[in-house]
């Protein structure tokens, strides 16, 4: 199962990588400055909470969290710990995308009054699948880790995690996020007051748990950020299957992988930049932070905020109903069922305490 992956570092460095199978070796290893945490979405906050606490830098991949509890343990870690951690948002580190936020809160497109994120980016009918023997080299039960303890099935195993609700977060997770985390960046927004979303499958037909077509709307006391996802679709908005527009009173930015351009309040084109991003600025970031114990530009806690924005739309298409959310307390307004979802059980000897 390894073995592609070993070749491709081999190839690059010249040297077979050590193999480990229990990653708390690794945080044992006092030669190891930092860990990368790229696992299905249920992994993400004890392995980033042990790095910590074995005084490691962490590198973690989007989303932070399976729930929303598990981001808020984790920056408490990275804080109490005095850890950097950057989270997997790449834009953030985009040069462009960062001249594109500074023009739209410069004031240019007037009062800035919503951002609406979509995902339309197409993915494959991943059919039906019975449960069967663990394959051959996988440590099955470290893979499930904290989740429920499951009969294995190649339809909750690799990439397809992402659509079975033990372990992944849908495509508003795996890859909205990063629209949602533009949008939220330009809205200058951090907790919405409260939110709806609807959700269905009305494509495919399969194991598939999360929905293939999803709208949710976030609301601010003066603004609002919608996101809209189909990943069954060819079809793109505005020119791309992935991307962000901000509305303002003046006129309107459409921000996406190949650049930015506005439009005024007369429908005329305005200012523009095509993309000139370096591929690896993000993890270069990290690494120099790791040197320097500066803040990365997608701190656990900004990674935070933005995944905050897909579990409270999540939970509340899972409860079909508009939810009322309270920052303070980090939960929703008089609804039992949708608390319900902010943390999960998990298997033992993987629960997190509150006392990270």
């Amino acid at each position: 199962m390894v073995a592609p992956a070993l070749r491709i570092v081999e190839q690059a460095k010249g040297k077979k990588p050590e193999v480990v199978g229990d990653f708390r070796r690794i945080l044992d290893d006092p030669a190891v400055n930092a860990l990368v945490v790229a696992t299905p979405d249920h992994w993400h906050a004890p392995a980033t909470i042990l790095a910590c606490q074995a005084g490691k830098d962490v590198y973690v991949e989007k989303p932070i969290s399976h729930n929303l509890r598990e981001g808020r343990l984790m920056v408490q870690a990275a804080r109490k710990y005095n850890r950097v951690v950057q989270v997997g948002t790449q834009n953030r580190s985009r040069a462009t995308v960062q001249a594109g936020i500074e023009f739209a809160r410069s004031g240019q497109l007037g009062r800035i009054l919503m951002a609406k994120a979509w995902n339309s980016q197409r993915r494959k009918n991943i059919g039906r699948k019975s449960d069967g023997a663990v394959p051959h080299g996988v440590d099955y039960d470290m893979w499930l880790g904290p989740a429920p303890k499951r009969p294995f099935n190649p339809n909750r195993f690799h990439y397809n995690w992402h659509w079975i609700w033990d372990y992944g977060t849908g495509d508003m997770g795996n890859d909205g996020v990063h629209q949602l985390d533009i949008a939220r960046w330009a809205l200058d927004v951090d907790y919405p007051q409260a939110a709806g979303c609807s959700g269905a499958k009305l494509f495919f037909d399969d194991d598939q748990e999360t929905p293939d077509t999803q709208i949710a709307a976030f609301e601010y006391p003066d603004k609002m950020l919608l996101f809209e996802m189909r990943i069954w679709a060819p079809y793109k908005i505005e020119g791309a299957d992935n991307g962000v527009a901000v509305y303002g009173s003046e006129g309107y930015m459409i921000l996406d992988q190949q650049g930015w351009k506005v439009y005024t309040r007369d429908n005329h084109p305005g200012p523009n930049l095509n993309a000139v991003d370096l591929p690896d600025a993000h993890y270069r970031n990290f690494v120099e932070c790791v040197r320097t114990r500066q803040r990365p530009v997608c701190d656990i806690e900004i990674g935070y905020l933005s995944t905050v924005l897909v579990h409270i739309g999540n939970i509340a298409m899972r409860v079909d109903r508009k939810l009322h959310f309270n920052s303070k307390t980090e939960s929703f307004v008089d609804d039992k069922e949708a608390n319900g979802y902010l943390s999960r059980a998990y298997r033992q000897p993987w629960v997190l305490t509150d006392n990270v």
